[in-house]
């Protein structure tokens, strides 16, 4: 990502922590972090190095409000890589789950992906150049029960992308997913406890995965959906 355009969604949380130094490392020209929470910011600055911190630009942004995504974009320098890690895990039984909470799920995690790829795309076909990374999840190819919103709408975030990747084809704009299974982030250490968490996956592990697809090395793959289980 050498001298290149970064747009990094969801740097600030719990995978974001893993992804966002992995970026910085490339030495892209530009990364550009949208936010909801400033304190999401104060977290990332805490494992950050001052020079790190400061070669971000923090955006104030509504992922799920397409003003603002279209907004957010166009005042870009430039989009080259989009790295979206927006999203949000919840469960419950299909008989009992509100339409308000499946609404809920399908916003953060799939339509978001659709605006931010949209006006992403909007900067790359003009420069017949980009580099397109979603994270579905493993429920996406395996769904599990007690999770039927989650894994449909991670499920469209890999068909999405999919599609992109086809609609792009003689161009060199790709489109790529990865899939994680269980992240080893601080919310799931704290909401699944901690005896399984070294079979988890290490965010800095889903980092790498990351990089390499947003690399030119990764020019002939795209359309792919990359499984990153761990041990599980």
């Amino acid at each position: 990502m050498k001298g290149k355009h970064v747009l990094l969604t969801g740097g600030t949380g719990g995978l974001g922590i893993g992804v966002t130094p992995a970026v910085l490392a490339s030495t892209p020209k530009t990364v550009t972090i949208p936010y909801r929470n400033p304190q999401d910011v104060e977290r990332l600055k805490q494992i950050l190095s001052p020079a790190d911190f400061a070669r971000i630009s923090f955006v104030p942004t509504d992922l799920t409000d397409e003003a603002n995504v279209s907004k957010m974009i166009n005042d870009m320098e430039g989009v080259d890589v989009l790295i979206h890690l927006v999203g949000g895990f919840s469960m419950g039984k299909t008989h009992e789950y509100s339409y308000e909470a499946w609404k809920n799920d399908f916003d953060l995690n799939l339509n978001t992906t659709f605006l931010v790829c949209k006006h992403s795309l909007a900067k790359m076909l003009p420069q017949n150049y980009g580099r397109i990374i979603t994270v579905g999840s493993r429920g996406a190819v395996q769904p599990g029960g007690q999770l039927a919103a989650y894994c449909a709408a991670k499920a469209g975030v890999v068909a999405l992308t999919q599609a992109i990747a086809d609609e792009t084809k003689g161009t060199n704009i790709t489109a790529n997913s990865v899939l994680p299974s269980v992240i080893d982030t601080p919310t799931n250490r704290q909401a699944m406890g901690e005896e399984n968490a070294i079979q988890w996956v290490k965010p800095q592990s889903i980092a790498q995965v990351i990089c390499f697809l947003a690399s030119d090395a990764a020019q002939d793959v795209s359309g792919a959906a990359v499984p990153v289980y761990g041990s599980i």
